[in-house]
């Protein structure tokens, strides 16, 4: 890898990254439980569109993929009047520990409150809590 500069896109900038992405949702949350990718492809197809309540940010550094989080509507059927939600967050096990993830947490976060939303949810497993807690 020649570019080691890390920056965070939103995915519609950098559309080469949607195989990617959708593989590593797929596999991390939905595959787990029976769902097939396209289920995350259709999803993923939704934040791309102009004016679309969604977004997927990707971290990169060049061509090579870092991780991504997206900004939803919803994350729990049983709260569905909470919104929106940084979701999917993700990073890649070689960039782990170097404070990407925060960085792409905090950036989704922005993008959501900058939509006008007075608060911005997530949801995490118990093991996961200290880090976003970290983030405020």
């Amino acid at each position: 890898m020649t570019d080691r500069t890390i920056v965070v896109s939103d995915l519609r900038d950098a559309p080469h990254f949607f195989g990617t992405v959708a593989d590593r949702i797929w596999r991390s949350w939905w595959e787990p439980r029976g769902f097939p990718l396209s289920h995350i492809t259709g999803l993923l197809e939704e934040s791309l569109a102009d004016g679309a309540e969604s977004l997927c940010l990707v971290a990169h550094a060049g061509d090579r993929f870092v991780g991504t989080a997206s900004v939803i509507a919803s994350d729990l059927e049983e709260r569905p009047n909470l919104t929106p939600w940084v979701a999917a967050v993700w990073v890649d096990p070689p960039f782990r520990g170097l404070g990407i993830g925060g960085d792409i947490v905090l950036k989704a976060a922005c993008a959501a409150l900058d939509t006008g939303a007075g608060a911005v949810h997530l949801c995490a497993l118990p093991g996961k809590r200290a880090f976003y807690e970290r983030l405020g």
